[in-house]
């Protein structure tokens, strides 16, 4: 089993932004501005037309690459989609799975992003579970409820090795490109909730899968966020377009 990643973990998902051209100059200002990768984990999740530029133009630097989203299937008449082994074979070490887009969007289902975990993990990539939930659900009570059923959904046919080779994003959708963020001890109390669950699972091992804080994270409150309980990283959205504003997430 590979060893986890080093912590904090600090990803930037591009969303539908930057096509090769403008990714090349990304990651050319970026690796100028960016903190040593040693003690920290930086991962990349780049559009996929994009994936081969960035792990061409960050060869030399230990930058992990991931896509946004893969097909279940290894192969097949899915027009449109990637498969792992497609992911895999143009350089992407980590998988965005169950992202609230995916799952508010485009109707991807708890089922669906099980299968889709299990494809990564076969073909060697490692999963970032999304988990999150609405605003709606939030005022209903139901936060604990929702995280815990997109986690089991997606984890209970995985058996302990597997597990333990996740990353979880706790991403309230309410605060995902709203400009309003859960405060620290929001983003403890669900990180919580999620780490008593891994325990369930793998006793002491759990604290060896990292959870991460995703939802309007800026410069200027990356450093609280990363300093709450059972946050050991954050996925980062419209802040990771910017080189440099991306760097300083890196940095705090």
């Amino acid at each position: 089993m590979a060893e986890p990643s080093p912590t904090p973990v600090i990803a930037g998902n591009w969303k539908m932004h930057k096509g090769p051209e403008s990714a090349r100059k990304f990651c050319r200002e970026f690796i100028q501005v960016a903190p040593p990768t040693t003690g920290r984990t930086i991962l990349i999740f780049a559009p996929a037309l994009s994936v081969c530029t960035v792990r061409e133009a960050l060869s030399e630097h230990r930058i992990g690459i991931g896509v946004q989203n893969i097909h279940w299937e290894d192969e097949g008449a899915f027009t449109g989609e990637l498969s792992a082994a497609m992911a895999k074979e143009a350089g992407a070490t980590h998988v965005l799975v169950g992202h609230s887009e995916r799952r508010h969007v485009f109707g991807e289902t708890d089922e669906q992003t099980a299968w889709k975990v299990a494809a990564a993990l076969a073909h060697g990539l490692v999963p970032v579970l999304c988990v999150g939930e609405t605003i709606e659900e939030r005022k209903a009570g139901r936060l604990e409820e929702v995280i815990l059923r997109q986690l089991h959904a997606a984890t209970t046919e995985l058996d302990e090795r597997d597990l333990r080779r996740l990353l979880i994003a706790y991403e309230p959708v309410w605060a995902i490109g709203t400009g309003e963020t859960a405060t620290p001890a929001d983003a403890a109390d669900a990180h919580g909730r999620l780490r008593g669950r891994l325990r369930e699972r793998l006793g002491d091992h759990a604290a060896g899968v990292p959870i991460l804080y995703g939802g309007s994270v800026k410069p200027d409150n990356a450093r609280e966020l990363l300093a709450a309980e059972d946050v050991e990283g954050v996925l980062v959205g419209g802040a990771s377009l910017d080189p440099r504003d991306f760097a300083k997430i890196a940095a705090a």
